[in-house]
């Protein structure tokens, strides 16, 4: 069985900005899940914070996230 491919659709500075996005995209229905590198804890703004979805999320995702102001507009 093939594992699904994952995106970083947002890179956040926390991982508590990070988990509040993960909210929005749970209540929506949409997988999700943060990777930070943070010494298991000990150094918390060592680095940001990846939201990662499914590759077929993530469109779906990202509109979420705009709609909340999470993510900046699709500038044109």
């Amino acid at each position: 069985m093939k594992s699904p491919e994952l995106i970083t659709i947002s890179t956040f500075r926390s991982t508590a900005d990070a988990q509040i996005a993960k909210g929005i995209l749970d209540e929506a229905g949409i997988e999700s899940m943060i990777r930070s590198d943070n010494a298991g804890g000990m150094y918390p703004a060592l680095a940001g914070a990846d939201l990662l979805v499914n590759a077929e999320d993530v469109e779906r995702a990202t509109e979420e996230l705009r709609q909340t102001e999470l993510l900046p507009p699709i500038s044109s």
